[in-house]
């Protein structure tokens, strides 16, 4: 079977290198073109891009002239079947649209377009059926479509709740974050700001967390998202960490649970990505840990080749009604933007969506 021809946009940066990373061997994705900035446009890739993930340039990559990211400069570099979007919220805005009313699927780590009525929010494992959304997108002129993939803070938190969810009901949940340096880029925070030091403010991020997860764990009825009935409490700070948000969740069930039970509950849980057998699907998308002391960034970030959870210190909560209380880490950059894309992608194709 051929391969889809991927572009990806915004490229250069690091959830752009993830998802050159990830694309470069990809069974069912190949990459065709490499768009970023005006400053970058007309170099090889291996010279605009200032890679900082682990590895090298992949081979296929770094030979590849990047072009701009407008629709007219990446049609002229290649014919696409689909692109990633790993652009700055401010352009992807209009930047995508052209990609979709052109008849191309952008499949997006961009907030532009989340809390859009027609356009969904995608965890594979948790709200697959929102995909049948983008049907409603027609109505925009748009001969495709564009599914965003969540905050990365949300993305970790949401995965493990969603078991819960299902067989417990949730009615409330607290949420501290310990969020990693690279959620911010590489020039994003400066140095001397965060050595010796802990940031307890990431703008727009608790506001995010709290409206994204409704949204995500709401139900699709007919052509709109009815937002999940859960109040969320969120707040986000930023540590002297590379990858890796960990969080704190502390959640009143609907019914009382012991901590042993939501520990299986979340073991078991599987979602579409499991029973379709994805590439990028991890085999167990929950990882519960029953040491006292994980899970912890540098230890299990890359869990599932960086596309798991990993889950500790599950306790009752002494405050909360059917309180429980746990930790979760996921890798930021995988999970919770570059990989969680390229499976939306392999779901969509899987789907008949691509």
């Amino acid at each position: 079977m051929d391969k889809l021809k991927a572009a990806v946009l915004g490229a250069t940066g690091m959830v752009g290198q993830r998802l050159v990373k990830l694309l470069a061997d990809h069974p069912r994705f190949e990459l065709e073109v490499l768009a970023a900035s005006s400053r970058s446009a007309g170099k090889k890739y291996s010279e605009a891009v200032h890679w900082c993930i682990e590895g090298e340039v992949p081979e296929n990559a770094a030979e590849m002239t990047v072009v701009e990211a407008r629709l007219e400069d990446v049609k002229r570099g290649g014919s696409v079947d689909l692109v990633f979007s790993a652009l700055p919220s401010e352009i992807a805005r209009e930047v995508e649209a052209e990609f979709a009313r052109d008849g191309i699927p952008v499949i997006s780590d961009a907030s532009a377009y989340r809390m859009e009525e027609d356009v969904p929010i995608l965890i594979g494992e948790v709200n697959p059926d929102h995909l049948k959304l983008v049907k409603e997108q027609r109505r925009r002129g748009w001969r495709s479509f564009i599914v965003t993939s969540p905050n990365c803070t949300s993305n970790a938190m949401i995965l493990a709740l969603k078991p819960l969810l299902d067989v417990y009901g949730i009615r409330s949940v607290i949420v501290s974050t310990m969020q990693a340096l690279s959620g911010a880029g590489w020039t994003g925070v400066p140095s001397m700001a965060i050595t010796d030091n802990i940031i307890p403010y990431i703008r727009n991020e608790e506001e995010k967390v709290e409206r994204e997860a409704l949204k995500i764990l709401g139900k699709l009825e007919g052509s709109r998202i009815a937002p999940a009935d859960i109040r969320i409490s969120a707040s986000c700070h930023r540590v002297n960490v590379l990858e890796g948000h960990l969080e704190a969740v502390f959640v009143e069930l609907a019914r009382e649970a012991e901590p042993e039970e939501v520990a299986e509950t979340m073991r078991r849980f599987r979602g579409r990505p499991q029973e379709l057998k994805l590439p990028t699907a991890p085999e167990n998308p929950i990882i519960v840990r029953s040491e006292p002391d994980r899970p912890q960034p540098r230890l299990d970030r890359c869990a599932g080749n960086g596309m798991s959870v990993v889950v500790g210190r599950i306790r009752r909560d002494p405050v909360l009604r059917n309180g429980i209380k746990f930790l979760v880490l996921g890798h930021n950059t995988i999970r919770g933007a570059a990989g969680n894309a390229v499976l939306n992608a392999e779901l969509a194709e899987a789907e008949g969506y691509l």
